[in-house]
């Protein structure tokens, strides 16, 4: 692993930042269009969130 590439836990807790930001813009949507697409994308952001926990709780197993 390259000095400049981010941890594991750094990706997750991005990850979390990034969620949370969503929820609070789907919230704050005007328009149900912008409320799905901010849930679509806290919904990728968690997702991608409980896959870098996975590989961190099991970090020899592939992909």
């Amino acid at each position: 692993m390259r000095d400049d590439d981010p941890t594991t836990e750094t990706l997750r807790v991005e990850q979390l930042q990034r969620e949370l930001a969503e929820r609070a813009r789907a919230e704050q949507a005007v328009t149900e269009e912008e409320e799905h697409a901010a849930d679509r994308r806290a919904d990728k952001a968690s997702y991608l969130r409980e896959k870098l926990e996975e590989q961190a709780q099991h970090p020899d197993e592939p992909g």
